[in-house]
Order: structure tokens, then sequence, then C-alpha cells
């Protein structure tokens, strides 16, 4: 099976390369060549998180007890974790690989298949890898910022990184209907607890920011880069990786 996802992989890798050769960052650090599309893109996502994603997510986390939404929360990172597992050994991180099948074995066996996280608190944290993570491994450029219409900030990289991995997760190919449906439900839900959970900060950036997209795209970059370990702004002149949140959250 991981051999199959081999081919799929390598196009992707090709595909975006070729997309994001001979494009530079912006003096701002960014590559933003469809900057006026993206705006009328951001436009729509906020009206839709308004009249959507806002009302959904205030009455998710209203009426769901704490508990039960940690729990749907657990459960999606659950089903995630063989979708890691396969980035992680496309990456060579062999010891990361391991360290999420031990931590997908026990929450399997002794947390209810993923709705407690015992795996924790025997020391297996959850570590995160994606396709897009895996490209930025392989050497591939993070390309032209993106607004994706319903899903928001993305590069070239990150969207086809997102779209690999749809068809990479194992368990895509041992679940049938009804179970299949259990996994992606669970996303939905923990996405929602995410709205819910963050709104104070997301309906400051979406509803007080001066500029609310390039709020969005620089808070994006900035996380997304700090996440791949790389340097801030986008340029190597910066000399090190920066916490895009110490300046919104420290003290």
């Amino acid at each position: 099976m991981f051999t199959s996802f081999l081919p799929l992989a390598a196009l992707a890798a090709i595909g975006v390369a070729g997309c994001t050769t001979g494009q530079p960052a912006g003096p701002g650090g960014f590559n933003d060549p469809y900057e006026q599309t993206n705006r009328r893109v951001h436009n729509f996502n906020k009206a839709v998180d308004r009249t959507v994603y806002r009302p959904v997510s205030n009455v998710y986390g209203t009426v769901l007890p704490q508990p039960v939404r940690r729990g749907v929360d657990n459960f999606s990172e659950f089903t995630d974790l063989p979708r890691r597992i396969v980035n992680e050994m496309l990456q060579g991180k062999v010891e990361d690989a391991l360290h999420n099948s031990f931590r997908f074995a026990t929450n399997a066996t002794f947390g209810f298949l993923g709705v407690l996280d015992p795996a924790t608190e025997l020391g297996l944290e959850s570590r995160d890898a994606d396709f897009g993570q895996t490209l930025h491994v392989w050497g591939v450029g993070e390309g032209a910022y993106l607004a994706v219409p319903f899903f928001g900030p993305s590069t070239q990289r990150d969207l086809a990184g997102d779209v690999v991995d749809l068809v990479t997760n194992p368990l895509g190919y041992v679940l049938t209907p009804p179970e299949s449906y259990y996994p992606p439900g669970s996303t939905v839900g923990e996405y929602t607890n995410y709205r819910y959970t963050y709104r104070e900060t997301l309906n400051d950036v979406l509803d007080n920011s001066a500029d609310s997209y390039a709020t969005s795209r620089v808070v994006y970059l900035d996380a997304r880069r700090f996440e791949l370990g790389m340097p801030s702004g986008g340029g190597a002149e910066d000399g090190g990786v920066i916490d895009p949140y110490e300046e919104l959250y420290g003290d």
C-alpha cells in the first residue's frame, strides 16, 4: 500500500515544482501574484464564515459539553494518524513514524478507538505531518499564496499537499460505509470546535483588522513557516525561525 502512494506523490512534487520555479517572494516576504482574485475569494470566505461557520460553531460549542467535543477531536486526530505515518515515511522520519504508530496502537487498544488519549499520558504525544510538509522536505518551494474557497489561506504547495492527503490515508482503503463516514465527520467536528474555541481571536482578525486579507496572509504564512522550521518572512536574511504567535499572545 505504501508503495502505491509513491507515483502520486512524485507526480504532485513534479507538478508543484513546475508551478513554483522562478517565483521569488515579494517585498513583504510573500509571493502573491493572484492577490486580486485572492481578495475576492477572501471576502467570499468571510461571508460564508459570518453566515454559516460562525453560527454553527457557536451552537456546536454551546450545545455539546467540552468532554464530548474533546472526544470528537481525539477521534479525528486518531483517524488522521495513518496519513501522518505515511508522510513521515516519505520524509525519511522513521522515528516519528514509529512514534505515531505506537500512539495509534495505544489509543486504539486503551482509548476506545481514539476517543480517549491515554497515549499522551504515556509520553506518546501527537506529532503532525502532512504532504505539504513532505514536499517542503523534498525541496519544493511554497509557491504562490492562495485563498481557497471555503477553506481559507494556503499556498500552491500546501493546496497540492491537501489534495494528495485526501487519498493517501490508508484508512480510506480499509473502511467501508457507514464506518468510512466517521473520520471525515469527526474532522468536520474538530474544525468546528476549533472555530468555536478560538472565536475571539478569529473574529478579531476578520472583523477588526484594517485589512483582514493582509492580516490573514501574514498570520498563515508565518505560522506555516514556523511549523516547517523556515525563516519567518520568507527570506533567509531573517537569520532564524520566529514564533509568529509571540506578538499576538506574548506577555
